[in-house]
This record gives C-alpha cells, sequence and structure tokens, in this order.
C-alpha cells in the first residue's frame, strides 16, 4: 500500500486482521519506536498522525495504573482504550486517523481527529473491511475501476473536492472529522464525538491577554517534539503571528521561515514575508514556483494521494515542502484562523447582502451591468473579482449565497459539461445566524477537505508534517465563544485576532489587507500553460467519464479570449482529467483481492 512516513515500516497480521503502517518520526524517536503499537492485552493500533496531549494522558494512565512502555505520544491510545472504552477517542487531542483492533471483541474503530487535518478511507465488502489514510493506498486493495459516484463527482466539479464521507470512487467511503466508526461482528455503529463548539450568547469582547495563554499553550505543545521544525511564513498576520509566538518561546531556537514566491508580482508575498522573519530573527528560506513546473508536480501528487483536490495551492505547499525536508519534519502554519476568527472577503459579504438587497431595483440593475462590463484581471483578488462574485446569487438565501460565492464552477457550466449541479444538502449551520453559519459550514467543508488536506498531502509527499496550532482544541473553544462584532465589524474582519496580534506584530503586519495563498493560475493558463491544458482537456477520459469536451474547450477559449476568469473552472477539469487517467492506469494493475472475512491494512505514519 506504501507512501506516507518514510521513518520505518511494519506489518502485523493476527486472527481476523491485518495492519501495515509507514512512520514519519516525530516523537519518540531517540529508540526503537515500532509503526505499530500492541498492547498485552490484544489491542492493535496504527495511527497517522500526532497526539498533543499525550503528556497529559500518561500522567491521568498512570494514575490509573496503566504503563505506557514507549516514549512516542501514540503509545496511549490502547491503554486510554482499555481504561475508557469507546469514550477513548473523545479524550485524544491533536491531528490523527487511527485503527484499533480489540482482539478479544473482535471489535475494529476507525477515528478521525476532530477538525479532519487527516483522512481516513475505508471500503467493505460482506465482512470484509479495507482503510488506508491515502485513497491510493485502499485502491490497491480494493478496485481502482470501480463506478465513478456521480453526485461526489459534481460536488467536486463545484467545489474543487470531495465532501465527506463521499470519495469519486463508488463504496469507497471517508470518515468525516470528529467521527468513529466501530465495526463488530453483529453491527456497525457511526458515531460523532465531536462538534464544533456552540456559540456563546455574550456581548463583550475578552482581553487579549485571556487568549494570550491559550495560543501560547497550543504552540508549545505542536512544536514540543524530537525534531526539528521551522514555519511556513506567507507574508500575512496569520502565519506572522505564530511565527512570533514560536519564537517568543523558544528564542534560542533556531526557526527558519519557508516562504512561496511567484515572479508575477501582485502574488508574491516574499517581500512582506522576509521583512517579517528578519524582525523574527528568523533564517529566511524562499522557494520560487513557476509554471512550468505544474504538469509534473500535478501527477506526482494525484497518483501518490489518489484522491483529486484541485486547490492550485496545492502544488506550492508541495513544492516548499520538499526543500523544508532538507532541515525541517514539522512546519507550524496559520490554517484556520479565517474560519474561526472571521478573516474571508465572504464574511464581509455576507454581512453587506442584506443592505444590497434593499436598494431600488433599478439601482440594482444598473450596479450589477456596470459590474459585469468590468474586464478580468490577472491580479491577485482584485476588487473587480470580488464585486462579480458578490453580484451573483443575490436571489438565494444566505448560506446558499456564500457556497455559490466560494464555488470553483458556476451550475450553467456544470449543466453545459453535462453535470447536473448538486441538490441542496441538509447542514446544521442553516438554523444560525447567518455569521455563524458561513464561519460554521466553512469549518466543517471547505477547511477539512480542502485547506487541510492540500496541506497534509502536499507535506507528506515529501515526509514534512504541517500544523496548524489555531486548530487546538482550546483555541477552537475560545473563538467560539466571540460575539460577531469581535469576529466582523463593519468592513473589519478578525477584529479580535488582529486586536490580540498586536501584543507580537507591528501593525503594518496586522491591519494588512488580507492575500492569502493564490496562484497566477489566470495568467499561466492564457500563458505558459495553455497548450497543456487544451491537450489535456482533450483526453478521452473526461469524455468516458461523461462531460462534455466541446464545453470543456469552450470554457478555455473563453478564458484565454479574457471574457471570462474562468480559471477556477478550468483547473477543476484539468486536476480531474489527471485523476481519470490515474484511475484506469491503477485498476490495470492493482493487487488481488484478499481472502474473504480478513479486515486488512492501513497505511499509517505515527
Amino acid at each position: 500500500m506504501a507512501h506516507r512516513g518514510p521513518n520505518g515500516s511494519a506489518l502485523a497480521m493476527r486472527d481476523g486482521i491485518a495492519m501495515a503502517a509507514n512512520r514519519l518520526a516525530i516523537r519518540g524517536i531517540d529508540e526503537m519506536q515500532p509503526p505499530l503499537i500492541e498492547h498485552p492485552d490484544g489491542i492493535l493500533v496504527a495511527c497517522n498522525g500526532e497526539i498533543d496531549n499525550h503528556r497529559e494522558l500518561r500522567r491521568f494512565l498512570a494514575q490509573c495504573g496503566h504503563e505506557v512502555p514507549f516514549s512516542t505520544d501514540v503509545a496511549v491510545i490502547a491503554p486510554l482504550y482499555l481504561e475508557k472504552g469507546l469514550a477513548f477517542v473523545e479524550h485524544l487531542q491533536g491531528v490523527f486517523a487511527l485503527a484499533l483492533w480489540d482482539t478479544r471483541r473482535q471489535r475494529l474503530i476507525l477515528a478521525r481527529d476532530r477538525v479532519g487535518e487527516r483522512h481516513l478511507y475505508y471500503a467493505t465488502s460482506g465482512r470484509t473491511i479495507r482503510f488506508a489514510s491515502e485513497l491510493a493506498g485502499l485502491t490497491k486493495a480494493t478496485n481502482a475501476a470501480a463506478p465513478l459516484d456521480r453526485t461526489a463527482l459534481a460536488h467536486f466539479l463545484q467545489s474543487g473536492y470531495c465532501p465527506a464521507p463521499q470519495s469519486l470512487l463508488v463504496d469507497h467511503r471517508k470518515l468525516r472529522p470528529g467521527e468513529m466508526i466501530v465495526f463488530e461482528p453483529d453491527e456497525t455503529r457511526h458515531q460523532r464525538y465531536w462538534h464544533f463548539p456552540q456559540r456563546s450568547n455574550t456581548t463583550t469582547t475578552p482581553e487579549p491577554r485571556s487568549f494570550d495563554h491559550l495560543l501560547r499553550e497550543a504552540v508549545h505543545r505542536q512544536s514540543e517534539i524530537d525534531v526539528p521544525f521551522g514555519v511556513l511564513l506567507s507574508g500575512g498576520m496569520d502565519s506572522a503571528l505564530i511565527a512570533a509566538v514560536a519564537r517568543s518561546l523558544r528564542p534560542a531556537r533556531e526557526l527558519p521561515a519557508y516562504c512561496i514566491r511567484f515572479a508575477e508580482a501582485s502574488f508574491d508575498e516574499g517581500r512582506h514575508a522576509e521583512r517579517i522573519a528578519a524582525q523574527l530573527g528568523c533564517p529566511f528560506v524562499p522557494v520560487t514556483v513557476t509554471a512550468d513546473s505544474f504538469p509534473s508536480a500535478l501527477h506526482e501528487l494525484v497518483t501518490t494521494t489518489g484522491e483529486p483536490l484541485a486547490d492550485p495551492a496545492w502544488l506550492p505547499l508541495a513544492h516548499v515542502a520538499k526543500r523544508a525536508s532538507r532541515d525541517v519534519r514539522v512546519l507550524l502554519a496559520g490554517e484556520g484562523a479565517d474560519e474561526l476568527f472571521g478573516g474571508y472577503p465572504t464574511y464581509l459579504g455576507a454581512q453587506l447582502a442584506g443592505r444590497y438587497a434593499r436598494l431600488p431595483a433599478g439601482l440594482r440593475g444598473l450596479l450589477q451591468r456596470g459590474i459585469e462590463r468590468l474586464p478580468p484581471s490577472e491580479r491577485k483578488v482584485t476588487l473587480s473579482y470580488l464585486l462579480k462574485r458578490f453580484i451573483h446569487g443575490q436571489e438565494l438565501d444566505g448560506l446558499a449565497r456564500h457556497r455559490l460565492w466560494t464555488s470553483n464552477m458556476a451550475p450553467e457550466w456544470l449543466r453545459r459539461l453535462g453535470i447536473e449541479p448538486p441538490a441542496r444538502e441538509a447542514d446544521d449551520a442553516l438554523a444560525l445566524p447567518l455569521l455563524d453559519a458561513v464561519q460554521q459550514h466553512d469549518f466543517a467543508h471547505a477547511l477539512p477537505e480542502a485547506l487541510l488536506a492540500k496541506a497534509d498531502r502536499g507535506g507528506m509527499l515529501h515526509g514534512v508534517e504541517i500544523r496548524a496550532p489555531y486548530l487546538d482544541s482550546a483555541v477552537i473553544e475560545f473563538a467560539a465563544a466571540l460575539p460577531e462584532q469581535a469576529r466582523v465589524c463593519g468592513l473589519t474582519t478578525k477584529v479580535f485576532l488582529k486586536y490580540y496580534a498586536r501584543l507580537y506584530l507591528p501593525r503594518a503586519v496586522t491591519h494588512r489587507r488580507k492575500r492569502g495563498l493564490s496562484v497566477p493560475l489566470s495568467a499561466w493558463l492564457r500563458g505558459p500553460l495553455r497548450d497543456w491544458a487544451q491537450s489535456r482537456l482533450s483526453c478521452s477520459a473526461l469524455a468516458d467519464a461523461g462531460l462534455c469536451p466541446r464545453a470543456a474547450q469552450e470554457l478555455l477559449a473563453e478564458h484565454g479570449a479574457r471574457k471570462a476568469d474562468h480559471a477556477r473552472a478550468l483547473w477543476n477539469l484539468l486536476v480531474l482529467g489527471e485523476w481519470l487517467e490515474w484511475r484506469a492506469t491503477e485498476a490495470c494493475s492493482r493487487m488481488p483481492q484478499a481472502p474473504p472475512q480478513q479486515p486488512v491494512a492501513i497505511a499509517a505514519t505515527g
């Protein structure tokens, strides 16, 4: 099944179970730590990830009379299960996809961490259960030629990712964030062991100092490791704040700062990131990404992980991880801050949409016609781009409008390609106030399945783990208790976090306009990547999947003629085509099926 970590492999075959693991060693590297943990009481554990509160759990387990023989963090899982039963997973804090086999009960437990920073896939056939932490690993034990899941395909083309529990293959599923599945001889149970904390009714904004110890503890936990680590610096506030806190906690430790750079000036954050690194005393390591690296990088990522992801920033992240792997095994990053503290421009849009709807119809029509005439720009996150997004979907309710704004492909283009747009699904966030609803929707869907997926897969392609201190449980609970005006107020986003960040960073950093990691894809698809894109959109795999090749070429032609900016929609199709070709090749060379009645294998790291 292969891939994942480079620091040790193990295979265990017991009555009714076979497990395999490839480990990336982050904690407990000074002794022979097994990639699989086997407890004398018949418990076998494989875990891809890190248990950040393992020290507290060790002390608790010692009080309960349990000896934890290895120093690796995942060694606490088996005794914790013996002590707490199925509730054990509620006590784990960190990032993980884990499998636990209880020989006595013939019970298999699969669990994914609270936020979904790691993925876990599974397929069932009769009484046989197969599972892996990458879809590419799972299909080696099942059938990559399984039919396409048409509902998942529509979701992917619309949003650029497959929402859990779906994958693009029928009968190949993935756990939701905060979910545990218990397989027993007579039943299977799906349990959500964690939910986003209920919002507080308070209207009082807390003092920054009350948050300081929480974020410092989160950074401390995630950097309390046995290997070198660095920071992924974007030039924006979120990653700069993590770097500043890490430097404050460990002033004597070398803390390299890695930054993705582009030749295109409006996309390049290197100058700002270099200034921040110098202020913090961090060695600055720029990594320049060019268009000519994209085709081969996309092929490598898709064929290694086995699941398509249409966020073009996936490729630069893999590029910077490759460079960082020479020096470090862990990178601290700023993921999660926007979803928790209210940082995206769409959150401002959600607040402004109600006021726009109250304008006279004639004035709205005049504004819409004027905005639609604005020419597409190849610069990064321009006002014209944001305005065009804003005026679309005004007839929809708040959450549906937000989904349209954040989609990669408009419904009319999906239909032209021969795909029926996904039906609107029930969402727990619908009953919430609008800002709460859109934040929680992003936290539950796009964050785990797109942003965190690209960090995990891009980093682990080169044996680098990317961690997000903002997603520590205590930080999440604090953010959930913030009143609306401490998140978005007027035209200001991340109100509280900007206020807090002034403890560590100058105002020029905390109040700089949000930029984010974006790729100059619009220009590249009109220039150096145009011929490659035209060739890839003509591949038979897209037509075989039921998509209209002529519509795909029309999308590219409109983009090339600057009639519209279709870069995100085109990238969806290009990634999908790459994945479909991998699937066809994999189906021809897959492993023979394992004998029935045998739960088989997990590809995991520790």
